[in-house]
């Protein structure tokens, strides 16, 4: 059986903005879903949340694994340091540098990314940003990643941070990212 991997930003859940409409998505199609709740979510800190998802997921040569703000980074960081090649990661609203006007150094960052090896453990790699993006996870961070690892970088006018509470964005539903996994 495929499986996906869903991972959730600082301070939300599996069940915040999007992410329950991708996972229903993906169990129509077949896919077993794993959505944990990760540990410590409002300090999101590295040396807690990657070891809960290198020890929990499954990473299979059909894995898809699909990010939201602070997961993005999270991917990179798993796909850094699996053995196998998985077949998509999705990062939405993603960032792998400080971002927003303060530069703020998010606890999830590494120093540094090894780039040839995160892009030798996925076969397609999408980004996709908004180019207004309140926290600073904008086009401009995608366009970072982008240039590191090749893959498709999606650019949204005006779609914000693709769910936030702070900034009451809801973000119910995703047609792009269920279009992207079809």
């Amino acid at each position: 059986m495929k499986n996906a991997i869903l991972l959730h930003g600082t301070g939300s859940t599996p069940d915040s903005f999007w992410l329950p409409y991708i996972k229903r998505f993906l169990e129509k199609k077949g896919y077993a879903v794993w959505d944990p709740i990760l540990p410590d979510a409002e300090k999101y800190s590295r040396s807690t949340v990657l070891p809960f998802v290198l020890d929990g997921g499954k990473f299979k040569d059909d894995t898809v694994m699909i990010g939201h703000s602070a997961g993005c980074p999270l991917i990179l960081s798993v796909l850094e340091r699996i053995g196998v090649k998985i077949d998509k990661a999705i990062l939405v609203a993603g960032f792998a540098q400080p971002y927003g006007p303060n530069k703020t150094r998010h606890p999830i960052l590494q120093p540094e990314y090894d780039w040839e090896k995160i892009r030798a453990h996925v076969k397609t790699i999408i980004f996709i940003n908004s180019d207004n993006d309140p926290w600073g996870c904008d086009d401009t961070q995608g366009r970072y990643m982008f240039d590191n690892l090749g893959g498709t970088q999606i650019i949204l006018h005006g779609e914000g941070h693709f769910g936030s509470d702070k900034f009451s964005q809801p973000y119910k539903e995703f047609p792009l990212l269920k279009n992207l996994l079809e």
